[in-house]
């Protein structure tokens, strides 16, 4: 058995050379295609919970989805003081479904997407345009660039670099809650295996030096860890993430 423990990043299956130097290359990932397979459950879920819908007599299949449907009305609506943002609605149960998805894949052994900071990256860009799309729509490309010099002008280095951070933070935030569910779990599973072979490897004979070999104590005991890192704050990440982004954009709409 093997006494090295290590994490690594994705995966690197296939390598894309573009020719392009600004470009570079195209590398298709572990995250890619984990990231891919997400999408599909997500798409073969809503196909499925959608099929046949009817408005009397319906099925539990369509009384889950309508229950699903009316859960992210709420979520937003209560996070936004009314239904003046239901637009964002299917783009935040989008990201929730996403991010829990994401997050729980890694129960029946992929790694998560979101172990790879390259994921919420993307997901706070688009939140991060979406922020100042709704800060210019308000307060047109003048007020907004305005309201880098308040209260002073001096401040409008740190208004910037404060505009810079909501992004950053919500991406760093969400990594590093999941990789550190993923390292604490890599470390529980390390430290089992040896513990195992050190029990274990004081049997003597050929039996000892078989069951040293077996990380007999690495099965079940990581499974209530896993109860937390995986299933409470991988939840919780994707809730938070969801949460931020619908009260960032709604605070836009109201600065003035």
């Amino acid at each position: 058995m093997s006494n090295d423990f290590s994490v690594v990043g994705p995966k690197i299956y296939y390598t894309i050379h573009t020719g392009i130097p600004i470009l570079g290359d195209f590398n298709i990932t572990e995250t890619l295609i984990v990231s891919w397979l997400v999408m599909i459950i997500i798409t073969g879920l809503c196909i499925f919970l959608t099929r046949d819908l009817r408005i009397e007599n319906i099925s539990k299949r369509q009384a889950f989805a309508e229950m699903l449907v009316e859960m992210g009305n709420n979520f937003v609506r209560n996070n936004t003081g009314g239904n003046k943002f239901d637009k964002l609605i299917p783009f935040v149960s989008a990201l929730f479904a996403t991010s829990v998805i994401s997050n729980l894949i890694s129960l029946v052994g992929l790694r998560s997407p979101t172990a790879d900071l390259s994921t919420e990256a993307g997901w706070a860009v688009v939140v991060f345009i979406m922020i100042t799309a709704t800060k210019i729509k308000t307060n047109g490309v003048g007020g907004y660039l305005k309201g880098f010099t308040t209260p002073i002008a001096v401040m409008t280095p740190f208004n910037i670099l404060s505009e810079l951070a909501t992004p950053v933070s919500m991406a760093c935030r969400h990594f590093g809650n999941i990789l550190s569910g993923v390292v604490i779990d890599g470390l529980i599973y390390w430290a089992l295996g040896l513990a195992s072979a050190a029990l274990f490897g004081l049997i003597p004979g050929v039996v000892g030096k078989f069951l040293s070999n077996i990380p007999i104590l690495s099965v079940g005991i990581p499974a209530i860890t896993g109860v937390y890192f995986d299933w409470f704050s991988g939840c919780m990440q994707a809730f938070i993430f969801c949460m931020l982004t619908v009260m960032y954009i709604a605070n836009a709409a109201e600065e003035g």
